[in-house]
């Protein structure tokens, strides 16, 4: 429990986002319309050469700038390393109504907001002098289309976090926007808004320029939440839509898919949406939850857990009670809570043909009769992903 009551806590507002000039704009219009605030900036730029440069300003400008290591080769390092001691100083000296922490373009900012909201400075926990107050995104809905449909990585823009940072653009993209509760925009199109829209139907969205984003931006937000929001085996997918020329699939099955077929056919799933995620079960590994994350034609296929049905049912008490309820009410007699749930966006999305062709991947009549140890026979052909199947 915090030993400082909690009005005298700095608020924090973490700013990310790739498109630069929109989320300096951000940045700017927080600090004009905070009460002395004050802006934090970490510049990996030099990443590569180990380096990060550290910025501090305020209204008046620019008052400090440092060179420092990159620690461990890790971004979220050299902020615990650095920021927090930082915020920690600002919140003490008590001269700043507002911190606003100004990610790199390409960081992702759930594990800042974790290392911020988690820390500690001198064995004291961040909790106790500073508090998350809210994460915004600032992106340019016009240039949002097509930054999710190439497979650029950020290291080619020069906007990666390390020098083994291998992430694409278009995943940093959509991490970014997924994980705030604001979305900043700049004036746009309606197919890219559209498309903001339904990766994140929940989100604050903001007009730049129009005064706006200072309330949003401090709205409240919980980072346990947040966390839960992202998590493949707890996030509440998207519902289908369709608006401007974009749509989204929530595709929702109950029996288990083919791991050969399956594979054959991400050649046509991965490059079909420019944006794809949610959980999914291969019949030969049925213990296992696998979550699906697809951007700029890429796929990251990982491991997040057992299925609950696959447990004791004393093991159950070690999930979140979250995760038991969500099974618990959506129980199948013959698959508990095993369940494909993937939601495809995209401007000009093929629902009828994409639906055809998952749906062609799941265990016909005469499969599901071979039963689990049937199943368990069948080629693994996702070994090059995932573990080996013990």
């Amino acid at each position: 429990m915090s030993t400082v009551p909690e009005h005298v806590r700095l608020p924090v507002v973490v700013v990310a986002g790739l498109h630069r000039a929109e989320r300096r704009r951000a940045v700017q219009e927080l600090l004009d319309g905070s009460v002395n605030g004050v802006v934090l900036h970490h510049d990996l730029r030099d990443a590569g050469r180990g380096t990060v440069r550290r910025e501090l300003r305020d209204d008046n400008g620019v008052y400090d700038t440092s060179e420092l290591p990159l620690t461990n080769d890790c971004a979220c390092c050299a902020l615990r390393a650095d920021l927090l001691p930082e915020l920690a100083g600002i919140a003490e000296a008590g001269q700043h109504g507002l911190a606003i922490v100004e990610l790199w373009g390409g960081s992702d900012p759930h594990p800042a907001v974790e290392v911020i909201a988690g820390g500690e400075v001198d064995g004291r926990p961040t909790a106790e002098f500073i508090e998350p107050a809210g994460v915004v995104v600032a992106v340019d809905p016009d240039r949002l289309l097509g930054e999710l449909s190439v497979p650029d990585t950020l290291a080619e823009h020069g906007e990666q976090t390390s020098p083994d940072d291998t992430r694409t653009r278009a995943e940093a993209l959509a991490h970014q926007i997924e994980y705030a509760t604001t979305v900043a925009v700049a004036r746009g199109g309606e197919a890219g808004l559209s498309m903001l829209r339904q990766l994140h139907p929940t989100a604050r969205r903001v007009l730049l320029g129009t005064g706006e984003l200072l309330r949003a931006a401090l709205g409240g937000f919980d980072v346990a939440a947040a966390r839960d929001r992202v998590n493949p085996a707890l996030a509440l997918l998207p519902q289908p839509a369709d608006s401007a020329g974009v749509a989204t699939l929530l595709w929702e099955r109950r029996r288990p898919l083919h791991p050969g077929r399956l594979y054959e056919a991400l050649e046509l799933l991965v490059p079909a949406a420019q944006r794809s995620r949610g959980r999914f079960w291969l019949a030969n590994r049925g213990e296992l939850m696998l979550a699906w994350d697809a951007a700029g034609a890429n796929l990251a296929v990982e491991e997040c857990g057992p299925w609950l049905a696959s447990l004791p049912d004393a093991a159950w008490e070690l999930y979140p009670p979250a995760r038991r309820a969500a099974a618990a009410l959506d129980w199948h007699p013959a698959h508990g809570d095993r369940v494909q749930q993937l939601v495809f966006t995209a401007e000009g999305l093929d629902v009828d043909g994409i639906t055809e062709l998952l749906d062609s991947c799941l265990l016909t009549d005469a499969e599901l009769l071979a039963g689990e140890a049937g199943w368990k026979a069948l080629p693994d052909a996702f070994e090059g992903l995932l573990e080996p199947v013990s």
